[in-house]
């Protein structure tokens, strides 16, 4: 009997460009979603909203957690189950190494960006920076430069694209 391959979709995007709400979409499909923030936001933001740690603490623990859901995402390719990594993947280099993770356990992987021009996010990261919760990461000005700045941008790496609306 040949054992499932699972399909591992790697969401790719700056924030506000709706990586989570498609990975959500997924979920309703029947995919297990990862989600660094998500699990970030339940160790710290739930026991203290106010709580904020020093950068060099924040990467330390989202490497942790990044660890973490590695391992889950071998143990859910394993069984055959279709996963969406709800990461940003800003690099070629991290989404070259997970899409060499997924082939080696025999599972097939799309990578999709989701693109929206400046105005949208903008406006979105605004909206979203007033919410709460666990997929309400606050971007603030500075951070969202940073992020237009040292963000690669997937070309020619398989990657399917999805331009996201200013509506």
């Amino acid at each position: 009997m040949t054992q499932q391959m699972g399909t591992v979709v790697l969401m790719c995007g700056l924030p506000g460009a709706g990586k989570t709400t498609y990975a959500m979409e997924l979920v309703r499909r029947g995919y297990v979603r990862l989600s660094i923030d998500e699990v970030v936001w339940q160790r710290l933001g739930q026991r203290d909203a106010g709580l904020v740690l020093e950068a060099e603490a924040f990467d330390q623990l989202k490497e942790e957690v990044r660890r973490e859901q590695r391992q889950e995402l071998v143990e859910l390719m394993l069984t055959g189950r279709d996963v969406v990594v709800d990461y940003s993947f800003w690099s070629r280099a991290a989404r070259d190494d997970y899409k060499a993770l997924v082939e080696r356990h025999g599972c097939r992987w799309q990578l999709v960006h989701l693109k929206a021009d400046r105005t949208t996010l903008e406006r979105r990261l605004k909206a979203r920076n007033g919410e709460e919760g666990a997929n309400s990461v606050t971007v603030d000005e500075e951070l969202f430069i940073r992020y237009l700045a040292n963000f690669e941008e997937p070309k020619g790496e398989g990657e399917q694209v999805l331009m996201q609306s200013s509506i």
